[in-house]
Formats: structure tokens, C-alpha cells, sequence
């Protein structure tokens, strides 16, 4: 498990430049699954099983994408300005650096004759260590991502990305899951690995209209509250998986958290229930499709959300693995 986190969280892939990711994780699930597709947003949709009597249309969605930046201008010096893709926090990120796909390097720095506390965005640039715009390079448009290695702690894992790498592959696990135990129950699966969560929940968006589901669920991370000063609520790491109740995107559906919750039991999983008071994930775009979906999210408990170095926790992800399995294996009460 440790070392598809590992492969997924290293790639490359800010919103809109997914598409490493994908073709990791095609080669991943392609010997595991019924159908394998990308549409023209770049989801990867696979379909696992089919739909038998009582059964469902299931659709689980996991982001590929991850923050980053984009070049605005480069001055005559050679230094790239940058605009934010996804909500980063200049704070969080001043002195990272970064990576383009073309396999550029540089450092996010701020105008520090500017700074008297966190910088703003439009004072960000990236220093390439060139002494002219002729030989930055980048150009106007292109996207980088943070560079952080991928650090086991033991039973918790460090790295970019885990937003939502680690959602993607735990949808890789419980993939391998379903057909290595064999299990062949009344659902029809569709996981859908999405585009551009991270600048508006897009991809889910229309691949939840293209799948037509009966019930939807996320996966994603929300924000764990055992840190010093951390935000309020009552997510920790090591406290199990968490079942949301509502963010600013959606309300869950009851009957299907009541599924997680039986699904828990069944298995013996400790679970978390979680309230945010903002941000959103894909189940939100999902549940607002056609005439709606009964939709939740699958969270894991994260520190450090959209920074460039993010912790979750490997037993949290291991039991997300197993209760997903476990949801999906049975028979989905609305």
C-alpha cells in the first residue's frame, strides 16, 4: 500500500495536467478491471462488475489532480510570476521548490522589500537561477508542482499530493480487492479517477452526468484537528476513516452513511464522522447531477492540507481500503 502512495504522490500532475498520473494509474488497475476509459476531461473511468438484482450503479470518485502554480509573466531578468492553481496558501509554500514538466527546476520566492507578513500571490516568482527572460525555462501558461520527497514515518507516510493521492490510491487497493477476493456482489462499480477538483470539482462533474449513478462517494482527505492550534472539529489521525456528514458542497445522504456505518460494523473498523465547515470534494458535484444522487465522501484525516508536505495515517488508509470493500461488496439500502 505504502508504495503505490508513494508512486502516486511523486507524479506530476497540477489541475489540468493530470495526465502522468492517469497513465500510472491505468497501468495500475488495467488487469483488475471490466472497462477502462478517458473521457475528453481526462477522467479515467473503469467499470468493475455488473448490476444484478437489488444492486446499485456505484460511482467513486478520487481527484488526480494537485495544487500548484502557473506561470502569469516572466520579467527581463528572468524571474516567472505566478498565479495559484487551487487554493494555495502563499504561507505555506514561500521558499518550496517546485517542478515543470519539462523537468525545470526553480524556487518560489516572494519581493521582499513587500513583505511585512505572509506574501501575496501576485508578489510570488520562481527563480530559475537565469539572469535573463531569454533564458527562462518556461513560458506563459505552463504549470508546476511542489517537490517533496515521499517520507515514511512509520505508521504515517509525508508527501505532496496526498490531496488526494491518497484517495486515488486507496481506490487502487480496494480495486485490487474486489478481484483478488473475488468478490462478485449485486453493484456496478465505476471508479472514476477525476480531473480538476482543486479549481471547481470539474471533472466529476461530467463524468457523474456521463455514469448516471445510483449513489456516489468521494474519496478525499479532510482536515485533521490534532495539531497544535489545528482547525475545530474532532478528525485525528489514527482514529479510523471518516464518513462526512456535511462540507460547504454537500450534505451527505443519510441512508448512505447509514450503509458506511453498517459496513463498519460488519468489519469491526473504527469510524469518524465528519462536519467541515467549508471546502467541498467531488461528492458534492456528484449528488447535484441530473435529478441528484444520494452521495457521501470517504475522508482520511490529513495534517497540513494543501501544504507541500501533507501527513495522513497508514492504519486510517489501510481500514479505508477494507470498509470501502466491505460498502461495496453488499447490497445498498436507500
Amino acid at each position: 500500500m505504502k508504495k503505490t502512495l508513494e508512486t502516486l504522490t511523486q507524479c506530476f500532475g497540477p489541475s489540468g495536467a493530470e495526465n502522468r498520473v492517469r497513465e500510472t494509474i491505468r497501468e495500475m488497475i488495467a488487469p483488475f478491471v471490466d472497462e477502462l476509459k478517458t473521457d475528453v476531461m481526462g477522467n479515467l473511468i473503469t467499470r468493475v462488475g455488473t448490476k444484478k438484482e437489488g444492486g446499485k450503479r456505484v460511482m467513486v470518485s478520487a481527484h488526480m489532480d494537485e495544487i500548484g502554480v502557473m506561470v502569469s509573466h516572466v520579467n527581463d531578468q528572468g524571474f516567472a510570476y505566478v498565479a495559484m492553481v487551487g487554493g494555495v496558501n502563499p504561507l505555506t509554500c514561500f521558499g518550496s521548490r517546485v517542478q515543470f514538466a519539462n523537468g525545470a527546476r526553480g524556487v518560489l520566492y516572494a519581493e521582499t522589500e513587500k513583505m511585512s507578513g505572509a506574501p501575496k500571490t501576485n508578489e510570488l516568482f520562481i527563480d530559475f537561477g537565469v539572469s535573463s527572460k531569454a533564458d527562462c525555462p518556461v513560458g506563459i501558461g505552463d504549470v508546476a508542482n511542489f517537490e517533496r520527497p515521499f517520507i515514511d514515518l512509520g505508521g504515517r507516510v509525508v508527501s505532496k499530493a496526498l490531496d488526494d493521492r491518497s484517495g486515488c490510491a486507496l481506490a487502487v487497493e480496494t480495486i485490487r480487492a474486489l478481484k483478488e477476493k473475488k468478490i462478485d456482489g449485486p453493484n456496478e462499480i465505476y471508479f472514476v479517477f477525476s480531473t480538476q477538483e482543486e479549481v471547481g470539482l470539474r471533472g466529476a462533474k461530467t463524468s457523474a452526468y456521463a455514469v448516471d449513478p445510483d449513489v456516489g462517494v468521494a474519496i478525499d482527505v479532510t482536515l485533521a484537528a490534532d495539531q497544535p492550534n489545528g482547525p475545530q472539529g474532532n478528525m485525528v489521525l489514527g482514529g479510523g476513516p471518516c464518513i462526512k456528514v456535511r462540507d460547504g458542497s454537500l450534505i451527505a445522504h443519510p441512508a448512505v452513511n447509514a450503509a458506511f456505518r453498517d459496513a463498519a460494523k460488519r468489519v469491526d473498523i473504527p469510524i469518524q464522522m465528519e462536519v467541515l465547515r467549508f471546502a467541498g470534494t467531488d461528492a458534492g458535484a456528484i449528488a447535484g447531477t441530473r435529478s441528484g444522487v444520494p452521495s457521501t465522501c470517504l475522508s482520511l484525516a490529513c495534517r497540513y492540507v494543501h501544504s507541500p508536505s501533507e501527513m495522513i495515517d497508514m492504519t486510517d488508509f489501510a481500514q479505508g481500503v477494507q470498509l470501502l470493500t466491505e460498502f461495496l461488496a453488499k447490497e445498498i439500502r436507500l
